[in-house]
């Protein structure tokens, strides 16, 4: 099986102005004939979430209400691949990503097996910029990949993310700094901005 690993990412404390790194063009990942895919489905506190990994790493992770809904979107993204319960490494990786998702702003600590095309991948390097408690806009995110022209497809590179939270697609608004969409609800959205920026508060109080 092929893929493309993003390791995890420290957050700078500083933001690039741009992020031009040259990187292939990777097909979207479908999955082939013999890709078996350990998938999980848990409860959290935003409804149920939806882990799945290659022998790569992490591939989807979703949030939503039911679990039919998240496994025929998983589906729907890797139409090939085989799904199967995971063995202890991949229990590890689910243990790791509700932790990653009960406290939104921590650094994530597992592999991720990302595909998409070059732009996406440029775009999702820039999401994974944004301190935790902040927020950019759209054209924000253009202009740090160098391609400020690019806000739609910016707006289309974020719907297009398989892997919530981790890749933080939720930190994106218009630039009236309204909400806008979320692939998995605007109120999860809100929700998850609301208890990073919590979460940041906290560890600045107790820092003093």
């Amino acid at each position: 099986m092929t893929g493309a690993i993003l390791a995890p990412a420290a957050h700078p404390s500083r933001r690039p102005s741009a992020l031009k790194t040259k990187e292939p063009r990777l097909p979207p990942f479908a999955g082939d004939a013999h890709s078996v895919m350990g998938v999980s489905i848990r409860d959290c506190w935003l409804g149920q979430i939806l882990v799945a990994a290659s022998d790569r790493g992490v591939c989807f992770l979703a949030l939503g209400d039911e679990s039919e809904p998240l496994l025929g979107d998983l589906q729907s993204r890797f139409p090939k691949a085989r799904l199967a319960r995971g063995d202890a490494d991949f229990e590890t990786l689910v243990a790791k990503a509700l932790r990653c998702l009960e406290a939104p702003g921590s650094d994530f600590d597992f592999p991720l097996d990302v595909r998409g095309t070059a732009f996406q991948r440029r775009v999702w390097s820039a999401l994974r910029q944004i301190p935790p408690g902040t927020t950019a806009s759209y054209a924000e995110i253009a202009e740090r990949i160098g391609e400020p022209k690019a806000i739609r497809a910016v707006a289309a590179a974020c719907a297009a993310n398989k892997i919530a939270v981790a890749i933080p697609c939720h930190r994106v608004l218009r630039s009236d700094g309204s909400l806008s969409g979320y692939r998995w609800g605007v109120e999860r959205k809100r929700a998850l901005l609301e208890r990073e920026a919590a979460r940041v508060k906290t560890s600045r109080c107790t820092a003093f």
